[in-house]
């Protein structure tokens, strides 16, 4: 087990009692996954901010938040933006509000050209993330604090600072889940 897992079922106990449990447990679940993240505790800030200002961005901008479907995932920089967008003269505003954004490095603009996505749709992407984190989970040599995985219509996008053997790994087992589509690799490689 690994120790920020061992640390985090230590302090559950303790976490329980508190009377602001669920503060605490979002507190110390961060507080874990930047200790034990690849990324400085800078940039896993950062990205958090490139999130928020995306996502704000994009709801105060009526004309792409009524006709859109859009989601906007940051690691290390390197910013993911999938969903759905009625034309490519949305898709390419999107993608020059994200590229204004301090601290973005990279932008990988995932948009299609379609109408928004019904719940079933997304929540079958939910679904799919859920059973590809639980299966890097379960994986002895990957560890899923390294990985970040999107999944939009049925397309797994795996984020994260890996070696290019973790790397191989992570594909090879969202490859082998049911409902993927296709796999697509937006790795920084530490090796």
């Amino acid at each position: 087990m690994s120790l920020s897992k061992l640390a985090l079922l230590l302090l559950l106990p303790l976490i329980v009692l508190q009377g602001c449990a669920t503060a605490v447990v979002t507190g110390a679940a961060t507080g874990a996954s930047i200790v034990h993240d690849r990324r400085t505790a800078g940039s896993v800030i950062d990205d958090q901010g490139i999130e928020f200002k995306a996502s704000l961005a994009i709801y105060n901008n009526k004309e792409i938040y009524d006709q859109s479907h859009i989601n906007v995932t940051s690691y290390n920089g390197t910013v993911l933006i999938t969903g759905e967008t009625l034309t490519e003269q949305l898709k390419q505003k999107v993608y020059n509000l994200v590229r204004n954004l301090p601290k973005v490095r990279t932008i990988h603009n995932e948009l299609i050209i379609a109408a928004p996505s019904a719940l079933p749709s997304r929540s079958s992407d939910a679904w799919i993330t859920s059973k590809v984190k639980a299966k890097i989970t379960a994986d002895e040599y990957l560890d899923p604090f390294f990985i970040k995985v999107v999944t939009e219509h049925g397309i797994v996008y795996l984020m994260g600072v890996v070696s290019r053997a973790e790397a191989d790994r992570a594909v090879s087992i969202v490859s082998n889940s049911a409902g993927v589509q296709r796999v697509v690799k937006l790795f920084e490689y530490s090796n």
